[in-house]
């Protein structure tokens, strides 16, 4: 079913992203100074979520499409989990995420490194999800 082979990839995309900002970015960061750790985090978290939001959408969408179509209850599983990404991130992050949007540069500090160290924690429940959804979606698959 190509619905499902799509959901199932773009699925794929997502958790591969956050697995990526977990594993290579997050700490590559975290060896910068206050102020540049600040710096970089502001726009890799502006374009990290456009990106991802985008894809935990669809394919969580593309999931349920794939679900009632092959009368298949797992490809839900696999869209529950990709469209849980939202709830998750506007209740468990995005609190987070205002207070380091709200630092200026120039105030970067100890509190600014100690939330982004507390971001890449919540975010790896994120990259859980995402690679959730895609062993439900290839079960599903099978």
């Amino acid at each position: 079913m190509l619905i499902g082979q799509i959901a199932t990839v773009i699925a794929a995309a997502f958790a591969g992203a956050a697995f990526f900002i977990n594993f290579a970015e997050q700490p590559a960061r975290l060896a910068l100074d206050d102020r540049g750790l600040l710096r970089q985090w502001k726009p890799s978290y502006a374009r990290g979520f456009a990106m991802q939001a985008s894809c935990a959408v669809i394919s969580g969408v593309l999931g349920l499409v794939a679900a009632w179509l092959s009368g298949d209850w797992r490809w839900s599983v696999g869209a529950v989990l990709m469209l849980a990404n939202w709830p998750y991130t506007i209740f468990g992050i995005m609190p987070t995420n205002r207070k380091l949007n709200a630092i200026a540069e120039a105030d970067a500090g100890p509190e600014s490194r100690r939330l982004i160290v507390h971001w890449g924690g919540l975010h790896a429940v994120r990259t859980a999800l995402g690679f959730g959804a895609t062993a439900a979606f290839l079960w599903a698959a099978h």
